[in-house]
């Protein structure tokens, strides 16, 4: 196989050190090139390889047609559109956060038993700057999106953004950080056990058959056991009010939609953490994206942008 400039190196040497690299920190994925090939590679030129092919697959991600970005969502009618942040540590700016978005089809869930679902497919979307720029990213994907449910914590930036851009999509609190600003209340307010798990599980019942007015209702009438519980208190309510319209849980769920955004939290996990928030690690705002690419091209089942990429430079 030709080499691939700017390195001279084969094509497929090339598409194993991005694998490898974007797998494992680079020292490793060095010591996993000799092993797996017989062939001493760096760390600094996997390091090299993996940042030029990270910005390589986002530059041919931007200049796709508005035809092959549609075609993603057409065969689809419901998408989930998750997001958050989280923070990796820099060497411009110390933490900054790194916000990532989980799109995927309500057709993706699959039942795996009884207690466990999982998702065969999902397109993940990422920025280490501004909610602007990540929104640019996004917007690139759910426009073309015919039915959008947004699914999120109590987060202003990600509900700002759905009510400027995507007015018509349905709108979820994630129903387990509605539970758990109870809990936060209920702790303060309630010494015994049993009458606090109790209290919890009679409103928690209550937000999953569409009361959240009466529950809503019944805090403020409550008496506070102290000053703690009176501040705690207010947060929840606040909290409750502000994002009542997305609490109809009742409603979701008899439409079989799911209510909460594990999906995007365990993203961050295996899509980012695991791999760029390892002990130690301090990364450039630009090599911490470029990796992020790699990253993300590969759990989105999306390897071929990086082997189109190796490849069509090859050609050039």
């Amino acid at each position: 196989m030709e080499t691939v400039r700017p390195f001279f190196i084969s094509g497929f040497m090339t598409e194993l050190m991005c694998y490898i690299g974007q797998q494992s920190v680079y020292e490793e994925a060095s010591d996993n090139m000799k092993r797996l090939t017989g062939t001493e590679v760096s760390a600094k030129q996997i390091e090299r390889v993996c940042h030029y092919y990270g910005q390589k697959i986002e530059d041919e991600e931007q200049n796709l047609s508005l035809e092959d970005k549609k075609t993603q969502y057409e065969k689809d009618k419901l998408f989930y559109v998750m997001m958050d942040g989280g923070m990796l540590l820099t060497r411009e700016e110390s933490w900054k956060e790194m916000k990532l978005c989980r799109i995927f089809a309500h057709s993706a869930i699959e039942q795996v038993n009884e207690n466990r679902k999982q998702i065969s497919q999902s397109k993940y979307i990422g920025h280490l700057g501004s909610h602007h720029e990540f929104w640019a990213k996004v917007e690139e994907h759910t426009k073309y999106i015919k039915q959008k449910v947004i699914i999120a914590d109590g987060a202003r930036w990600i509900w700002k953004w759905a009510g400027e851009k995507c007015s018509d999509a349905i709108q979820i609190l994630d129903f387990y950080h509605a539970k758990e600003h109870l809990c936060q209340f209920a702790e303060e307010q309630f010494e015994n056990m049993k009458e606090k798990t109790r209290w919890i599980d009679q409103q928690s019942l209550r937000l999953l058959n569409n009361q959240i007015d009466g529950v809503i209702e019944d805090l403020e009438i409550m008496k506070p056991k102290g000053g703690a519980a009176c501040k705690e208190k207010m947060t929840l309510i606040k909290y409750y009010q502000a994002n009542s319209k997305r609490m109809q849980y009742k409603t979701y769920t008899e439409k079989g939609w799911l209510i909460g955004s594990g999906p995007i939290e365990a993203a961050h996990r295996h899509v980012i953490q695991q791999r760029m928030k390892l002990s130690g690690q301090r990364w450039t705002i630009e090599g911490a994206q470029q990796l992020a690419n790699l990253r993300m091209a590969s759990k989105s089942n999306q390897w071929h942008k990086v082997f189109n990429a190796i490849h069509q430079t090859a050609a050039a």
